[in-house]
């Protein structure tokens, strides 16, 4: 017992590790799931990008339909044409008859009633609707003609193909039956061919005599009314014979108005032909002048942008003047204000003549010059003068009154002393008065002068208006006659709509006329045939079957193809509609965008125009500064000089220093002030002057006086000399004063100039602040780009991480797919054998099934983890803001925690060791109460207190190793503490420290709560130890000690266990740090971007600063082209990439399944380095397929041998049934003359319906005399041909006994049909008797045929059994041909795509374009405020020029002043007079020059940055041509491409839509003459038929079983689909609550283990079933040698149909050529043919057709559908065939009734295999997707199924399921895919002989090819090299 235990410890202990290590695989194949899913989700964004494809195709298709709708359009207008010329001819023919008068007179009035008939004639037959109608109808009809012709050729080609595989499936018996089945169905098909040809005959037979009828109506007409006008004008002239000269006035009235009608006739006839040449002359005119309107058109909108140029110049300079002007009258206003005050001061201006007369002069000189800018702002300066001058004026008004108040108190005290002074005083008033009137003659003559120079202005004024109002009226002019020329455009536009429709009308009137014509033709070749083909029908009947099956199958494939076609061309006509809608959106938004550049050019013009004002206002501004600031330095001169005049000029300054304190900004009031003190003060020097001439007069007076009168004058000369000196010093000290003041003002202007300067460096101070803010900008930028280079890093080991789960997916992937395509072939293999092992697949679908549930489960915890990591990031990015504040508490709880966890892990310790000492204390109790029992005992308890002592070590080392940690993050965060000045650069290293420390205070937690249950569970087993001891005393030891170790065994494996989740804890742990780092890292990677494009942002900015000018910009556009040319170069290299991407995905198989993903941009970057390793293979691939197709041509080689000998055998086939034709047409030539001796009698009624009759008997004998005679025959044949051919006859009996079974089956089921024949037998045998000897005859004949038919058929089955083979091979190649060109048609697309993608590229770069634009206008900007600022310091560098020229003037100036006073005191006052006027003129003249040279400079400088600007402007313009040359180069390149292509396209579509004609034609020609054949022949062969009809009835039962099951499959395939994504709900709520219960992490991952060892079972079992299967995948191998044989003979098989193709082009030309000729030569002959047809057509057809017959006659005759069906729905004798009856004899109640036809036979036939085809044409049309990606290893054996087989099902039924909710009553049995609904191999449980042909598995004989898997890394190419090698 106790060996046992201690076997089952270490057991137990293998079993623990053996669990761990499957714990570990399981791990590991859940990362396999993980890496399974990613390449999923891969595969899923495949699809998606096939699905682009797919849509880029349907575009390229739309682009086909397109083309070939022009070139219909161009084919209906060469129809049209074709029509008109017809409508000419139509119209000559009247004229052509021949009309025959007597006299001239007669002529002339036939010719006039001809030409006033026309038109009538003409609406006679273009005006009747009905014909119109009749030819669109016949259009319709044949359309419908001839869909049912494809879809009749479509059904005999599935029929064929059923015939094939069923040869193939069962041998020998099935053959016969088979070949019967088919040309029963053939022969219905023929017939059905051949009554839609009759009917289509008949409807062109009816229309052919309605257009006979109204032409022959028209010509009725036209010769009536020629007779009409021939007997009036008969009349006339025997009125005018017999009446002589004696004529009625109202004769002669008569005439005349026929001549007047005739001469109008005519001379409308010549108008409108005139009318027709001015029309096509006023046509081409119109061209013309719309060519020269357009021309002018362009011509005046440049001429608008001039004008519109010249008038915003015109508008501004207006504005100027009026403001101007405005100023000026407001002045003028002022000046008349000022006339009374002047004529106040009359009496003492005498002084100022001078003065005034200066000013005229100045203001003569001025007037007289033109009124330009310049002269404007002189009118300003004169403005304000005379403004100044009042101010003057007024201030010397005060001064004369004060001086007049002195002098009236001078004068009283000088009253008596002298009068003579008085008088002398009178006088020089007087003097005075007289000047005081002529400065008022001048004054008024100044201010004629003003008025004048007023009018000049308004009338400048005026003018502008005038000339303002000339160029609007101009605009206005040239608009209307823009609105006149558009609405000439429009009426020459309107004239030539209604000219193209009435050509229209007519084209398609001559185009109605064609198409019946054509049709017409088309009937009489095709009844010629018809003859022909009737001659030799018997012959050619199991030849054109042969062909008919072949040709059938390839109609199928071209119907198929269309179909397909047609779906993708409605999906693209959608899209199209999309698009247009989309393009009309981006025309607008062009419109909108050049709008917008108009706006934005007309807004650059005003700003250009605005800134040459401001440019124009700033000079002129800067002139005036200048001036003021001259004449200031002038007046300052003046007042040092001028030392008596020390009063007024105090009180000016006074003023002027208020008005400059409030008004310092106003710099205009401060220019009128100081010109006002420098008037001012040269007023002063002027009276001055005077005073001194009076005071020297005065004492030249006083000389003349008497001594008494000059000693008193001496007196008081003495005494004004005294007060004079008082009044010297006084204004000695007043200059003082004045000094001082002007000290003053000078120290104001210095502190306003010091405000500038202030200014200056403010403005300094903020572009050093800007600078600052933009380094601050870069900063910020370089500390983003660290950042982002951060996250960069962490996306980029992210990306590494899914790559490598990604990798590990696809390897769990290939492993799954090997792993179920190994299951279907074991359960292939066991179905072949047993069919009994079924149940085993299904057991392994649904572990499949589990599984897959498993792997989705996965797959969602997958992405929820993704998600949980994206959260974290997120999470964590927020938290690195919140953690660099939170640091400091952090470290404060940490260290608590630290001590708190220290302290709790030491007392866990100490607990733990006291219950390990009691319990191995309590351990040694036990092995001394059991001594002897227990002897190996201490070892287990050495392994399990090693055991204990380990997890005890290893727990302790994990605590301390967690100590350790939490000390050394302590220490370096103290030591951080300590380091502030690094603490910023260490702020993310102490964040990850601290989320580590979080994590492991959280494993701490949860270590510490498991040791508490670790503490518990030692408690309760002290506890029960304590019981077991005292148990043990009483006894029961043994039991006890057994008990006890299991409960030490189970304890040491839920250590271990407890161990296992912490070291997987601690693995979690490190993996989220490793998410951590990388989620950092992807930070900074992002970071760096963003730092990118911030780098680029400033480079942006700095191009667009004015430091770098036009190189810059020079460089950047560069840099544009360069990255466009670099963006084309990407764009090819991407098209080249697409492709080979779309080969790679194409040759890849994807598995079924919607869900939504792109692709991932690792992925796409690994297929894009390997483009070219895929070109190299893709080269290798092109060779070996040209190596193909030469061996293909070789195979067609010999099957062109065999074919040509299958001919020469059918040819000899043909000769050999010459005879029977030969007899035939003996019997026909009897026939004949029966007929003709009844058309004879067929002049009465009653011998109509006799002859009815007999033509009835004879045709009924004629056709049913083989069927009598049959079974004689075939005995008689029998005995001849025993002896001939045994073989033969068994072969015969055989079928025989076949033929007897199957009639006794289906006995009851043909009692009714055995009734009407033996009721026909009955009416028959009447027949019979007269006509036993031709039946005689004709059993001889038919035995004769029965023989060769018989010999005829063996060789038919060998020829057969070759076509088979041959059609096989040449399906595959067909097929293969139909792969490659659907590839080339996905290549299209994917270059339309790229095309695209490049179109939106260039986009891109006409909007980065836009903006580098924008940028260097702003550059541009900038260049203009640099140069504004350049002039600006120009100007100023002028003005300190000119302060230092007027400094010089004004020490000059002092210095002529001083020497001006010393003269003075010398008595020199002449000499001063010529020198002040010396000085005024060379000042006036300075100043002038002055002026000019600063007009002369700006003008130099406006036409400098004029010139600048216009050159800027001719660069931008030549980089603006150049880009729009190179845009148009590649634009017209593109087109090319475009029209090249389309062109390829068109050509393509017409070389197959003629090869389809031509087939269509053969086919038509084959089937015409094979109907007739099998006529004549399905009489003979009605019993085979019937056979075939049971057979059929068999073959429905087992289609309807099939379909059943296919249902019930179908509907547990989605109650599979349901109960998958019920099990992923589920599994998703299981997920979502086991977040919430980490609690019971334990238990989970107990079930988890135990699932997982079951999974581990199961999957041995499969591995060791695959190890099995392994072998049979080496047989792939020789399954790619025989592809690549296969792939050569194809590609020579193509070449050699290339060539084939070309020569039956040219052979359709040729036959083309010979039609039109036909159609030209025969026109209109077919009357008797169609007649007779119709006639004939209605006895030849079987009695069952004949209601269709009639149908069709009621059709031909007008009647509607509805009436003929209400006619033949009657009784026989009331119907329409009652009536026909009648019409032929009265016996039709004696006819035949019909035979009603089995509802299995006939109709459920129909319905199901039309629905069938209609879901198989489903199939077909869906894209299938291709195989999935494998390793080449794994290839399967020959006649394996697909590999794709289960999954593919799975999915689709899982994608069903999911995305198409259904009705449980409904079921789309085309959800799976053809794979899961039709097995490739023979021996499945759904084949075998008893199911329905169509879901029959493909034989054994035919070849089937296993699909090649192809990984995503290789190609095709690389793959059959692979398998070669092998």
């Amino acid at each position: 017992m106790l060996l046992e235990g201690v076997e089952e410890v270490g057991d137990a202990a293998t079993e623990l590790q053996v669990s761990n290590n499957k714990l570990a695989d399981i791990e590991a194949a859940l990362t396999s799931q993980k890496s399974e899913y990613d390449r999923i989700r891969k595969l899923n964004a495949e699809l998606e990008e096939k699905l682009e494809a797919s849509e880029i195709q349907i575009k390229g298709q739309s682009a086909e339909y397109r083309s070939l709708l022009q070139q219909k359009d161009v084919e209906i207008s060469h129809l049209k044409a074709r029509h008109s010329g017809l409508l000419e001819e139509v119209q000559n023919l009247p004229a052509m008859l021949p009309v025959t008068t007597s006299a001239s007179t007669a002529t002339a009035s036939s010719v006039s009633s001809y030409m006033s008939r026309p038109s009538g004639s003409h609406q006679g037959f273009h005006g009747d609707e009905m014909d119109l109608s009749d030819v669109i109808w016949s259009q319709q009809e044949i359309n419908r003609l001839s869909a049912e012709v494809m879809r009749l050729e479509a059904e005999a080609a599935h029929w064929r193909r059923m015939s094939q595989a069923s040869t193939a499936a069962t041998a020998g018996n099935g053959d016969q039956g088979e070949v019967l089945k088919l040309q029963r169905t053939i022969k219905e098909l023929r017939e059905e061919m051949s009554r839609e040809v009759d009917e289509h005959q008949h409807e062109l037979a009816a229309l052919q005599d309605a257009q006979r009828q109204k032409m022959a109506d028209v010509t009725r007409r036209h010769r009536e009314d020629l007779a009409e006008y021939e007997e009036r004008i008969e009349e006339l002239e025997e009125r005018n014979h017999g009446g002589g000269p004696s004529t009625s006035p109202s004769d002669a009235s008569e005439l005349h108005q026929l001549q007047k009608a005739i001469s109008s006739l005519q001379e409308t006839a010549g108008q409108r032909e005139k009318q027709l040449a001015e029309l096509s002359a006023g046509l081409e005119e119109a061209q013309a002048k719309q060519a020269s309107l357009q021309l002018e058109k362009d011509e005046v909108q440049e001429e608008n942008t001039e004008l519109l140029q010249n008038y915003t110049r015109l508008q501004a300079s207006v504005t100027e003047l009026q403001t101007r002007v405005q100023e000026q009258e407001g002045k003028s206003l002022q000046k008349a204000q000022l006339d009374h005050e002047i004529q106040v001061l009359r009496k003492s201006l005498a002084a100022a003549e001078i003065e005034i007369e200066g000013l005229k002069n100045m203001a003569g000189a001025e007037s007289k010059e033109e009124v330009e800018h310049a002269d404007i702002l002189e009118l300003n300066t004169i403005i304000e003068t005379l403004r100044q001058e009042k101010e003057v004026l007024e201030q010397e008004k005060l001064i004369i009154q004060e001086r007049l108040e002195e002098q009236s108190v001078s004068n009283d005290e000088a009253e008596s002393g002298d009068t003579e002074s008085l008088e002398a005083l009178k006088a020089e008033l007087e003097r005075r008065d007289n000047s005081l009137r002529n400065t008022q003659e001048e004054r008024d003559t100044l201010m004629s002068e003003l008025e004048e120079l007023d009018r000049q202005n308004q009338e400048a004024t005026q003018h502008m208006i005038s000339v303002k109002e000339q160029l609007s009226g101009q605009l206005r002019e040239a608009e209307a006659e823009l609105t006149g020329l558009t609405a000439e455009l429009n009426a020459t536009k309107d004239q030539k709509r209604t000219l193209e429709q009435e050509l229209e009308t007519q084209k398609e009137k001559a185009s109605q006329s064609a198409f019946t014509l054509n049709d017409l033709h088309m009937g009489k070749q095709e009844l010629e045939l018809r003859v022909k083909d009737l001659k030799d029908k018997l012959g050619q009947a199991q030849e054109q079957s042969r062909e008919a099956r072949r040709e059938i199958t390839e109609l199928q494939r071209t119907l198929q193809e269309r179909e397909e076609q047609l779906s993708f061309a409605k999906t693209q006509l959608d899209q199209s509609g999309e698009r247009g809608s989309e393009a009309q959106g981006t025309e607008e938004k062009l419109a909108g965008k050049e709008g917008e550049l108009s706006e934005l050019r007309r807004e650059l013009d005003e700003i250009r125009c605005s800134h040459e004002k401001t440019l124009s206002e700033d000079y002129e501004l800067k002139m005036e500064n200048r001036r003021l600031k001259v004449e200031t330095e002038q007046a300052v001169g003046h007042a040092e000089e001028l030392a008596k005049q020390i009063k007024e000029s105090q009180a000016a300054l006074n003023r002027t220093l208020r008005e400059k304190e409030t008004r310092i900004e106003a710099l205009k009031l401060e220019k009128s002030q100081l010109e006002g003190e420098l008037e001012q003060a040269e007023r002063t020097l002027a009276e001055q002057g005077k005073q001194f001439q009076q005071t020297i007069e005065e004492l030249t007076r006083a000389r003349s006086l008497d001594a008494s009168t000059l000693q008193t004058e001496h007196e008081r000369a003495i005494k004004l000399n005294q007060e004079k000196d008082i009044e010297i010093a006084q204004l000695k000290r007043d200059v003082e004063q004045a000094a001082s003041d002007h000290r003053d003002t000078n120290e104001m202007l210095s502190i306003t100039v010091a405000g500038q300067k202030q200014l200056t460096d403010l403005l300094q101070e903020k572009d050093v602040f800007v600078d600052t803010l933009k380094q601050n900008a870069l900063d910020l930028q370089k500390e983003m780009e660290d950042s982002i280079l951060v996250v960069t890093k962490e996306s980029d080991a992210l990306k590494r991480a899914v790559e490598e789960k990604d990798k590990q997916l696809g390897c769990m992937k290939e492993k799954n797919s090997h792993l179920k395509e190994e299951i279907d072939r074991l359960r292939d293999q066991q179905s072949r054998p047993q069919p009994l092992s079924e149940p085993r697949t299904l057991d392994i679908i649904t572990e499949l099934e589990t599984e897959i549930t498993q792997l989705r489960s996965s797959r969602s915890c997958l992405e929820e983890e993704v998600q949980t990591l994206r959260r974290t990031m997120e999470e964590l990015q927020a938290s690195l803001l919140l953690s660099q504040q939170s640091l400091q508490a952090q470290q404060t709880e940490l260290e608590q925690t630290h001590a708190r966890q220290q302290q709790t892990t030491l007392n866990y310790d100490r607990l733990i060791h006291a219950r390990d000492e009691e319990i191995s204390s309590l351990q040694r109790t036990v092995e001394q109460l059991s001594g002897s029992q227990v002897r190996d005992l201490p070892p287990v308890q050495g392994e399990v207190i090693l055991q204990e002592e380990k997890t005890q070590t290893l727990s302790q080392e994990s605590g301390n190793e967690k100590h350790d940690l939490s000390k050394v993050d302590i220490e370096r965060l103290v030591s951080g503490i300590k380091e502030k000045e690094t603490e910023i650069s260490l702020l993310n290293e102490k964040n990850l420290s601290l989320t580590r420390q979080l994590d492991q205070l959280v494993v701490s937690r949860d270590e510490v709560g498991k040791l508490s249950q670790m503490i518990l569970q030692k408690d309760l087993e002290i506890q029960a130890l304590h019981a077991r001891m005292s148990l043990v005393a009483g006894g029961g030891h043994s039991q006890d000690v057994m008990f006890l170790q299991q409960q030490l065994q189970a304890y040491a494996v839920e250590r271990e266990q407890v161990l296992g989740v912490l070291n997987e804890k601690t693995r979690e742990n490190s993996q989220l740090r490793s998410d951590y780092h990388r989620l950092m890292d992807i930070m900074a990677g992002k970071e760096a971007a963003l730092s990118k494009l911030q780098q680029e942002n400033q480079r942006l900015s700095n191009m667009s600063d004015p430091s770098g000018s036009q190189e810059m910009f020079k460089e950047t556009i560069q840099n544009l082209s360069r990255i466009i040319r670099e963006k084309d170069i990407e764009i090819d290299a991407l098209t080249q990439k697409c492709q080979t991407l779309v080969t790679v995905l194409q040759s890849s198989a994807g598995e079924s399944g919607g869900g939504s993903g792109g692709v991932s941009s690792n992925q796409f970057e690994e297929l894009l380095q390997e483009r070219d390793s895929l070109k190299q293979q893709v080269i290798t691939t092109v060779k070996n397929m040209q190596h193909e197709s030469a061996q293909l041509q070789e195979e067609l080689i010999k099957l062109q041998g065999q074919v040509s000998a299958d001919s020469d055998c059918s040819s000899k086939l043909s000769v050999d049934y010459a005879g029977l034709i030969q007899s035939y047409e003996r019997k026909e030539s009897r026939l004949g003359s029966l007929s003709q001796e009844l058309a004879q009698v067929q002049q009465t009624i009653t011998q109509l319906s006799t002859t009815k009759d007999v033509l009835l008997v004879k045709l009924d004998s004629v056709a049913l005399a083989p069927d009598v005679a049959g079974a004689p025959a075939g005995g008689a044949s029998l005995a001849a041909g025993a002896p001939v051919d045994q073989t033969s006859l068994t072969a015969n009996h055989e079928k025989l006994r076949e033929e007897i079974v199957q009639l006794r089956i289906q006995l009851a089921e043909k009692e009714n049909a055995i009734k009407t024949l033996q009721e026909n037998n009955h009416r028959l045998s009447n027949a019979a008797c007269a006509t036993e000897s031709e039946q005689r005859s004709h059993a001889g004949e038919a035995r004769l045929v029965r023989e060769r038919l018989e010999a005829l058929q063996r060789s038919v089955r060998e020829k057969d059994l070759l076509i088979k083979t041959k059609g096989d091979q040449l399906s595959h190649v067909s097929e293969t041909l139909r792969n490659r060109e659907n590839d080339n048609e996905v290549l299209k697309q994917a270059v339309t795509n790229l095309k695209e993608r490049a179109l939106i590229l260039e986009m891109d770069g006409k909007k980065l374009k836009e903006e580098n634009e924008l940028v260097a206008s702003r550059s541009r900007e900038k260049e203009s405020e640099f140069r504004a600022l350049q002039e600006t310091n120009m100007q100023v560098s002028l003005l300190l020029r000119e302060k230092e020229f007027e400094l010089s003037a004004v020490s000059e100036k002092s210095a002529t002043v001083e020497r001006m006073l010393k003269d003075k005191e010398q008595g020199k006052s002449g000499e001063l007079n010529q020198l002040l006027n010396e000085l005024k003129s060379m000042q006036e003249k300075a100043f002038a020059f002055q002026q000019e040279r600063d007009q002369m400079m700006m003008a130099l400088k406006q036409k400098q940055m004029e010139t600048t600007a216009v050159h800027t402007e001719l660069q931008h313009v030549r980089d603006k041509e150049q880009r729009l040359n190179l845009e148009l180069d590649r634009l017209r390149n593109h087109l090319l491409e475009i029209e090249d292509s389309y062109t390829r396209e068109a050509v393509s579509a017409e070389d197959r839509e003629t090869e389809l004609r031509r087939r269509v034609a053969l086919l038509d020609e084959k089937l015409a003459t094979s109907s007739s054949a099998v006529e004549n022949a399905s009489q003979q062969a009605s019993m085979q038929v019937e056979s075939l009809q049971e057979q059929l009835t068999g073959v429905v039962k087992q289609r309807d079983e099939a379909l059943i099951r296919l249902r019930t499959s179908q509907e547990q395939v989605n109650q599979y689909a349901v109960s998958l994504s019920n099990l992923q709900m589920v599994l998703e709520q299981f997920q979502q609550e086991e977040k919430a219960m980490y609690s019971a992490e334990l238990d989970m991952y107990k079930r988890e283990r135990d699932e997982w060892k079951r999974k581990a079972l199961r999957l041995e079992d499969q591995a060791s079933a695959l190890q099995i299967n392994l072998d049979e995948a080496n047989a792939a191998l020789e399954s790619a040698s025989r592809l690549t044989d296969q792939l050569d003979l194809n590609e020579e098989q193509i070449h050699e149909l290339k060539n084939q193709v070309e020569i039956r082009q040219e052979m359709l030309e040729e036959a083309q050529r010979k039609l039109m000729n036909l159609l030209n030569s025969t026109e209109g002959k077919i009357d008797k043919v169609l007649m007779r047809n119709l006639f004939l057509g209605y006895f030849h057809t079987p009695k069952t057709k004949r209601a269709d017959v009639l149908r069709l006659m009621g059709s031909v005759l007008g009647l509607s559908r509805e009436d003929v069906d209400k006619m033949l729905g009657e009784d026989g004798g009331h119907g329409v065939t009652g009536w026909v009856s009648n019409w032929l004899g009265g016996r039709g109640a004696q006819s035949v009734p019909n035979t009603p036809q089995r509802p299995t036979s006939g109709a459920g036939l129909n319905s199901s295999f039309s629905e069938m085809f209609v879901k198989f044409l489903e199939i077909e049309s869906t894209p299938s997707l291709p195989a999935a990606k494998l390793p080449a290893h794994d290839i399967k054996a020959l006649g394996a199924p697909p590999p794709r087989r289960t999954g593919s099902a799975a999915s689709s039924g899982a994608a069903g399921g999911a995305a198409l909710p259904k009705r449980p009553g409904e079921s789309n049995p085309f959800l799976a895919p053809r794979s899961a609904a039709v097995p490739l191999v023979a021996g499945s449980s759904s084949g075998g002989s008893g199911s329905h042909l169509l879901m029959k598995p493909i034989c054994d004989a035919l070849p089937t090819f296993t699909p090649v898997p192809v990984s995503s890394e290789a190609s095709a190419g690389s793959v059959l090299k692979d398998l070669l090698k092998q």
